[in-house]
């Protein structure tokens, strides 16, 4: 197993759906510290890696490794607690205010409550929503708002990794790029190790530090955005590069 320089670490990692072989024999190890892309077509396996990272499912065979130790098989509150997630459509719960929905979590957890103002004041300047968004509704905010909000949900308890499933492809294109300004800015002060799945090969070459290509289950590339566009190693990367790029 890889030493701590790797937030997370897929060893001969198999995983099928009856006869449906997602990954077999999977082997990569993922920087710290920095966006990680995970890119590929649909059904490439992309959010089924990342809920292999948050235990939402478990590997038919081989380990996977988070911050140097084994995801558990039991106990798993404790362990995702501090692991950020964060989906499409931002999935804040309809019926809770804007608070409620991004400290819920940090009040189970038993933090005071002056704790859990500062935090949320401070993720709020951040992600630069106005502070009245906070006694809102979901379906009281924009479609931007709701997605930064999910941003703030899932760096709450400060995380020592982020998982991002396609966070901003429900939203237009123009909140697309203020949400990119927010979160890279958020990045740079925080230095969170963060796994982003993307079909977007352009948001992936803006976001990310690395890039892993997936084509049916298979890693057919990892690299940084730079390295793996200038050189492609399989005609599937290539064509993916040219009809997203060209």
């Amino acid at each position: 197993m890889e030493a701590q320089s790797h937030c997370v670490v897929f060893e001969g990692v198999s995983k099928a759906y009856g006869d449906l072989q997602v990954f077999a024999d999977l082997n990569v190890s993922l920087p710290r510290g920095v966006t990680t892309a995970i890119v590929g077509t649909s059904g490439s396996g992309k959010t089924t890696l990342l809920q292999m990272v948050n235990a939402l499912e478990k590997p038919d065979a081989g380990r996977v490794y988070v911050n140097g130790e084994p995801v558990p098989q039991a106990e798993l509150e404790p362990f995702r607690r501090k692991i950020g997630y964060a989906v499409q459509g931002a999935g804040l719960f309809p019926h809770m205010s804007a608070k409620e929905n991004v400290t819920l979590v940090a009040g189970l957890e038993g933090w005071s409550e002056q704790a859990i103002n500062q935090r949320f004041d401070t993720l709020l300047a951040a992600m630069e929503l106005p502070e009245d968004v906070a006694s809102r509704l979901p379906r009281e905010l924009s479609g931007g708002q709701q997605q930064r909000l999910g941003l703030c949900r899932a760096l709450m308890l400060e995380p020592e990794l982020l998982l991002l499933d396609e966070p901003f492809s429900a939203v237009d294109p123009i909140t697309r790029l203020g949400l990119y300004e927010r979160f890279e800015r958020v990045q740079k002060q925080n230095q969170v190790s963060t796994l982003l799945v993307t079909h977007d090969l352009r948001e992936a070459k803006r976001l990310a530090n690395y890039l892993l290509i997936l084509d049916k289950g298979a890693l057919v590339q990892a690299g940084t955005p730079e390295y793996v566009l200038q050189n492609p190693a399989t005609a599937y990367v290539e064509r993916l590069i040219e009809s997203q790029l060209a």
